[in-house]
């Protein structure tokens, strides 16, 4: 009876009214098979029905997801954009801000990484946050303490620096290749290296999984831009048109 009943549910979303799907629920509670049996005639003479009905149920499932994110952003609002953990560039006082959930292993990630610069450098009127999630394992949670302690450190050009050359990278983040970078950049890597074990590093870190996971993020690249959540890789024109449609509002 199952598939019967799921199809009945079909067709009684599309071709029906919600007074009318009501005073079906007593014919099919009189006489399940005799209804059943009509609507899988139905289907079958009419197959596009489905197609219909599916598409009506998406599009009521993309507006109810779509709410849930409006909502988790309202909730949300000051700790996703006014973190003082969070790295900010770009224009501070622009008028779209971006905010990128990421992790230093994630290949999409890098995808992203040369095309955001180019958004935020050649619209010039972009705020950009930058917060550190590592999702994908021991090297991803290094790579994420060791720019957090370059921070916490050196400040926020350093860590800019130390961010660019860590998408730069290629191979395995190791404290040896986390080294590197550092005296790369003129830095003592040992003082690093040692800030970045700190539970005042990973505090941070724990921050950051906790609003992730109140606004159902769980993978990476996931962007906030203004009120619209972005989960996913997205090419360079696609951004630009989701930060023209936040300024339209």
């Amino acid at each position: 009876m199952r598939p019967a009943l799921t199809l009945a549910a079909l067709f009684t979303a599309v071709t029906f009214s919600a007074a009318q799907a009501e005073g079906l629920k007593d014919m099919i509670a009189s006489e399940p098979e005799v209804f059943n049996q009509a609507v899988a005639d139905y289907l079958l003479e009419n197959p596009e029905i489905i197609l219909e009905a599916m598409k009506v149920l998406q599009s009521r499932e993309d507006d109810a997801s779509a709410q849930r994110d409006i909502d988790m952003l309202a909730e949300n609002r000051d700790a996703i954009f006014n973190n003082a953990n969070d790295w900010a560039g770009g224009n501070l006082q622009g008028d779209v801000t971006v905010v990128e959930f990421m992790d230093y292993r994630c290949g999409y990630c890098h995808k992203a990484f040369a095309e955001v610069e180019e958004l935020v450098k050649t619209d010039g009127n972009i705020r950009f946050v930058l917060k550190e999630f590592p999702v994908l394992g021991e090297q991803s949670v290094l790579a994420a303490k060791f720019a957090i302690a370059v921070r916490m450190i050196h400040g926020d050009e350093a860590y800019k620096k130390a961010h660019d050359a860590l998408f730069a990278m290629r191979g395995d983040m190791t404290p040896e290749s986390l080294s590197r970078v550092a005296t790369d950049m003129g830095l003592d890597p040992a003082a690093i290296l040692a800030k970045a074990e700190t539970p005042e590093v990973q505090a941070v870190i724990e921050a950051n999984y906790a609003l992730a996971d109140k606004m159902a993020i769980n993978g990476t690249p996931t962007f906030v831009i203004d009120d619209a959540m972005v989960r996913g890789y997205v090419p360079l024109d696609g951004m630009r048109q989701i930060v023209e449609r936040q300024r339209e509002g």
